[in-house]
């Protein structure tokens, strides 16, 4: 039975594969410039620093001045990550940018 279904899924999805593509494709045009007072403020780019501490990396990231991250590659372990959630200057760590959030993942049928 489950031959049959495998020849009969093949069977569908074999013309599918040798189909043509068609020929009069063209690019996509470049997107139109954003308009007046939407541009993009230079100062609100991030800018990122990075520095050597021994053998530790340590990447400063600021906006306007300010620093509000910091990720610290040591050389032999993960990177972890002070951020200052408020803006006071206070950092805490952060091992990842995951909050463990996780869906539930049940299998509905398998054969």
């Amino acid at each position: 039975m489950r031959n049959l279904l495998v020849i009969l899924l093949l069977c569908v999805a074999l013309p599918a594969l040798g189909a043509d593509r068609p020929r009069n494709l063209q690019p996509i045009p470049d997107p139109p410039p954003p308009p007046p007072g939407f541009e993009l403020d230079p100062a609100l780019e991030p800018q990122v620093t990075i520095l050597k501490r021994g053998t530790d990396t340590v990447e400063e990231y600021r906006v306007g001045g300010k620093l509000y991250m910091l990720k610290v590659t040591p050389a032999n372990g993960r990177p972890y990550y002070l951020i200052d959630e408020k803006g006071d200057g206070k950092m805490s760590r952060q091992e990842t940018f995951d909050f463990g959030l996780r869906p539930p993942m049940w299998v509905i049928h398998s054969w």
